[in-house]
């Protein structure tokens, strides 16, 4: 029996997966732990070290040097002046209105060069002529009531003095009857009763006669006043006439000065209100500057103070002659003259720099104007010494564009922080740093 060799088996080697293992990528902080540290601990040396300082140099804050201004004090001359941009206006702009409602007819345009009582438009107004046409028809009623009651007054003057006339005939012939009464009684022809109806006749006759003459010198007053009331009543309707004649003529709109139409409000052949307006015109002989000012500086400006006015690479010499009694917005406004001639050339609504002097001294103890002066009411300053501010009390007077006086508190030479100073926080001492 023969044996057989048995086979090997194959040898199976395990791979390495079982040895592998997933290692992870160290975050940002991990891998720069270190310089991160350092940094920290540096900060926390420099604020250290600076508390230390500011402790020890009495600073209660530290400021960047380039967040400040800083300006020396001088001596010097002090220009205290007013610049502001000015709008060239006329002296004489009249804007024209309509006197009643109806349709308006230009006859110029907007440019037009007019002379003065030239007619510029017509407004068409049916209802008005109407109504002028009615009240004149009634102003010839009224004229011809007062006429009449002029004859009447006549008449009645004429029919009392006929009536007293005959009253005193009347009385006449009553005495002369009782006088032949009396003596015919005397002589025994008439009878006592004859006599005494006589004596009746005359007093009726007396009595008449005095009726009518008062009557009579009462009436003069009565016309008079019956007249006087008729030629009231036609002199109310006459004033009313040529109140509306005024207004029909007024519908008739003229240039009230040589000059040039301005703008126009309407467009020709347009039905306009009462009151509406309806064109301008400007009297370009007569030109005006007007400036805006602030409130404060509008307190020092004074009528006849000189100004310099620019534009358009010419210079003007000017005055102020009036200033604004009203504050709008804070503005005040105020007006110019150009001393000498008028100007050529110039046109409404032209924008000119203006510059207006209100005070200029010399050997003047000065700084440049900054927020300084507006901070704390302006009595505080930051002196400078080195890199240390320090806070002092001063006094400031007059201030111009650009410079501020100074009355006491700071010496010429003196440096100090004018503007910048709100980052200070009211600290005694602030460290300046670079």
């Amino acid at each position: 029996m023969s044996l057989r060799p048995v086979p090997e088996e194959p040898t199976v080697l395990r791979d390495t997966a079982a040895q592998d293992r997933m290692i992870e990528r160290a975050g940002f902080l991990r891998r720069h732990r270190t310089p991160l540290l350092l940094a920290a601990a540096a900060a926390v040396f420099i604020a250290v070290l600076l508390g230390v300082l500011l402790h020890f140099s009495g600073a209660g804050r530290s400021v960047d040097r380039s967040r400040i201004a800083i300006a020396a004090v001088e001596r010097g001359s002090f220009i205290r002046d007013i610049a502001a941009d000015g709008r060239v206006v006329a002296a004489n702009s009249a804007t024209l209105y309509a006197d009643a409602p109806g349709t308006v007819t230009l006859q110029v345009h907007a440019g037009d060069a007019v002379v003065r009582g030239q007619q510029l438009a017509v407004v068409a107004s049916p209802d008005l002529a109407a109504k002028l046409a009615q009240e004149e028809a009634t102003a010839v009623g009224l004229r011809i009531d007062w006429q009449r009651a002029s004859l009447d007054a006549e008449r009645r003057l004429l029919q009392l003095r006929d009536a007293f006339d005959q009253a005193q005939v009347d009385q006449k012939t009553a005495q002369r009857e009782l006088d032949r009464s009396r003596k015919a009684y005397e002589l025994g022809s008439f009878t006592e009763l004859q006599a005494l109806k006589a004596q009746d006749s005359l007093d009726k006759a007396q009595f008449a006669f005095q009726q009518a003459r008062l009557n009579y010198e009462s009436q003069p007053k009565q016309n008079r006043f019956d007249i006087d009331s008729k030629r009231a009543l036609f002199d109310r309707q006459r004033l009313l006439v040529a109140d509306l004649r005024r207004q029909v003529a007024a519908l008739s709109i003229k240039s009230p000065v040589d000059g040039q139409v301005g703008q126009l409000q309407v467009a020709d052949r347009t039905s306009v209100a009462r009151d509406a307006p309806l064109l301008t015109v400007v009297d370009l002989s007569a030109l005006e500057v007007e400036i805006q000012v602030t409130e404060s500086l509008a307190r020092d400006l004074r009528p006849g103070m000189s100004a310099e006015l620019d534009g358009g690479g010419r210079h003007w010499q000017g005055r102020v002659s009036g200033v604004s009694p009203e504050v709008v917005a804070g503005q005040v406004a105020a007006r110019l003259r150009f001393a000498g001639e008028q100007p050529a050339g110039l046109r409404q609504s032209e924008r000119l720099s203006v510059r207006i002097v209100i005070d200029r001294r010399d050997n003047v103890l000065m700084v440049d104007r900054g927020s300084f002066v507006d901070q704390e009411g302006g009595g505080f300053a930051y002196l400078v010494h080195g890199d240390l501010a320090v806070r002092r009390p001063v006094k400031l007077g007059a201030a111009s564009l650009d410079k501020v006086e100074i009355l006491g508190g700071l010496a010429a030479g003196d440096q100090i922080v004018v503007s910048g100073t709100d980052a200070f926080n009211g600290a005694q001492r602030v460290i300046l740093s670079h």
